[in-house]
């Protein structure tokens, strides 16, 4: 594979996370009316932390066509994403998904897969970190 379709496949990732994050929490948090979230867990997940989620995602897109100029900032994003999906597996080790699900359909599937896309995203942003590291 060439260089330059690892590029262009590298770019689809960021945008692809971007997307994932500003739809995913648009629309499972019923563009912010859904309280079940906030609800069970108000720090992280609040309002705000879910706007937030949607800031980063639209970091990723708009990193996308440079990724290769900034590779500490994909360092970040890739702590970033290490960071949800620590928080993600705390949170399923002290918390019940059924009463999420019991509450709301969208807040239970949200909270069923949101760290696994996390995880997901973590290990290709430290991929391309580490891609951009030995190029140097």
């Amino acid at each position: 594979m060439s260089s330059e379709s690892i590029h262009r496949i590298i770019v689809r990732g960021f945008i692809l996370s971007g997307i994932i994050n500003i739809a995913g929490v648009g629309l499972f948090s019923k563009l912010f009316t859904n309280s079940t979230i906030p609800d069970f867990d108000p720090v992280v997940m609040s309002n705000f932390g879910l706007l937030m989620i949607m800031v980063w995602g639209a970091a990723y897109i708009a990193v996308a066509p440079v990724h290769d100029k900034v590779k500490w900032l994909v360092a970040v994003f890739a702590i970033e994403k290490l960071i949800y999906g620590v928080i993600w597996v705390h949170w399923l080790l002290h918390h019940s998904l059924s009463d999420v699900f019991q509450e709301d359909l969208l807040a239970g599937i949200f909270y069923s897969v949101y760290g696994i896309n996390d995880w997901c995203f973590f290990i290709f942003f430290s991929f391309v970190f580490l891609r951009l590291w030995k190029k140097r």
